[in-house]
């Protein structure tokens, strides 16, 4: 699924355009909907649902952050500038994004991203890809507490939980298993000294997907990167997004 977004006569026509890089078995939707209304008021926003994901036909091969890159770009339609927001795998994508397209790329907010996973973070990859060819319902209980925050969990009611675990479930998309193949071999550690863009990266701390210290060290590798912390692990469409929308509204807003 693309998505372009915005409100009617509220964007001044300098502010660069937005796009959204989502993360490895995630789409546009789940991982960014409820950012796009807010998102929307400033700034034209774009998207597109990578190979796997939403209706986007899954890839016949190894995935390649610079195919994604592109499908991004494209998906920009025409803008000339843009800032990308980032999300887990998506980070990946949008550094790479900056480097190929530095010209093009305003800014970058880079949300429980990594420039390589560390050994915790990889035996987790394979124990999603090894559920991925079983019971969708043992995969969801292993993604869930993974993903959600320990505050978050306990303030959920049994059934809300319950709901939580059938709608992941139900919602795995089917190139989740080249996508999270693909957050396997990525490492940028040789590339982020180059990046010269304005960056902000969010750490989500009570991740236990991607912990707050593995994106911590993406953040050491860029060249004055700001930092910030939400107070959500790694879902925080759902568990902080008007807190995550602040952020990178105030971030932008800023380097203008």
């Amino acid at each position: 699924m693309g998505a372009t977004s915005s409100a009617p006569g509220t964007i001044d026509r300098v502010t660069p355009a937005l796009l959204l890089a989502h993360g490895a078995g995630g789409t546009v939707r789940a991982n960014f909907s409820p950012l796009i209304p807010m998102l929307s008021r400033k700034r034209k926003v774009h998207a597109v649902d990578f190979p796997g994901s939403g209706t986007t036909p899954r890839a016949t091969g190894p995935l390649r952050l610079d195919d994604l890159a592109d499908r991004l770009v494209v998906a920009a339609d025409g803008e000339e500038r843009f800032a990308v927001v980032g999300f887990s795998m998506g980070c990946a994508v949008a550094v790479n994004l900056a480097l190929r397209y530095p010209e093009r790329v305003s800014a970058l907010v880079l949300t429980a991203g990594f420039a390589r996973i560390d050994d915790e973070t990889r035996v987790r990859m394979r124990e999603w890809r090894r559920l991925l060819a079983g019971d969708r319902a043992d995969l969801a209980r292993f993604l869930v507490p993974a993903a959600v925050g320990e505050p978050t969990r306990r303030r959920m009611t049994a059934e809300q939980l319950d709901g939580f675990l059938e709608l992941v479930a139900l919602t795995v998309p089917p190139g989740s298993a080249e996508q999270v193949d693909l957050v396997e071999r990525i490492d940028l550690t040789g590339e982020l000294p180059a990046l010269d863009v304005p960056t902000l990266v969010i750490g989500t701390k009570h991740d236990r997907m991607i912990t707050p210290a593995t994106t911590r060290r993406l953040a050491d590798l860029v060249p004055g990167a700001r930092w910030a912390e939400l107070d959500s692990g790694h879902a925080p469409a759902v568990e902080a997004p008007a807190a995550w929308a602040r952020l990178i509204e105030d971030f932008l807003d800023d380097v203008g």
